[in-house]
């Protein structure tokens, strides 16, 4: 997290360029500061990993700044102790435990739903946990994560793990946190985990192979997407002018 606020964040592809920094420099603030936070952390995180610096696979390379994220930005606001996030941590892995043996976590398998909804899942829960939620809420925080990201497709533009996976890691983050707000607040996601998960793997199965890190379709299929993968993979330029 620190590493994606302070450091050189350019990709060889261009594609990123320092969003971290440039999200927290920026005069125009749209959200909460706590909540702007959350999203330089996130989407920080992410960008370490698409400039191939070191990250934790949470539950994948691909969504390693949601988790991160979430709980950096939870335990500053809410002064939680290491032992807290610790166990918050255990938590998360329990949720990414279901889901890998009901469904998946990659996403060549089941779309970017498998893994940044996963990641935002896992946060959403650990969430709950960390702020004294009672099972129920914890587990309801996943349903609703899992609704909300239900569908996302894997589309990575010139097959790099860059565009859109940076900002969804930002978004999935957000997911997470209001999630977690309904979650403990007591509203029911009618539809139960399990069955939530459940529903997760069978979009999955059905998701066509393009839409599954093939970058066949979707962003990585439009005239714009086209052309950074010529130019980055068959010229092996940087697609951006240096600023």
């Amino acid at each position: 997290v620190h590493e994606g606020q302070t450091g050189n964040m350019t990709s060889r592809s261009g594609m990123i360029n320092n969003g971290a920094k440039k999200i927290a420099a920026s005069p125009i603030t749209v959200l909460s500061p706590e909540f702007k936070e959350l999203i330089v952390s996130a989407l920080g995180a992410k960008e370490v990993n698409s400039c191939m610096g070191r990250v934790v696979a949470a539950p994948t390379a691909g969504a390693s700044g949601i988790l991160p994220g979430v709980l950096t930005t939870i335990q500053k606001i809410h002064h939680l102790d290491d032992r807290k996030i610790l166990e918050g941590l255990l938590v998360a892995a329990g949720v990414a435990l279901i889901i890998e043996q009901n469904a998946s976590l990659a996403g060549a398998v089941g779309g970017c739903q498998a893994e940044t909804g996963s990641a935002a899942a896992m946060g959403a829960g650990a969430i709950v946990y960390c702020l004294g939620g009672s099972v129920e809420e914890t587990f309801a925080a996943v349903a609703i994560t899992i609704q909300c990201m239900l569908g996302l497709v894997c589309d990575p533009v010139a097959g790099l793990v860059e565009v859109p996976c940076v900002v969804r890691n930002a978004s999935a983050a957000a997911i997470a946190f209001s999630s977690a707000q309904i979650a403990i607040a007591g509203v029911d996601p009618v539809i139960p985990v399990d069955q939530c998960v459940a529903a997760l793997g069978e979009v999955g199965q059905s998701m066509e192979t393009r839409y599954k890190e093939t970058a066949l379709g979707g962003l990585a299929n439009t005239r714009r997407g086209r052309e950074i993968e010529k130019m980055v993979l068959v010229q092996d330029v940087n697609i951006l002018p240096d600023e």
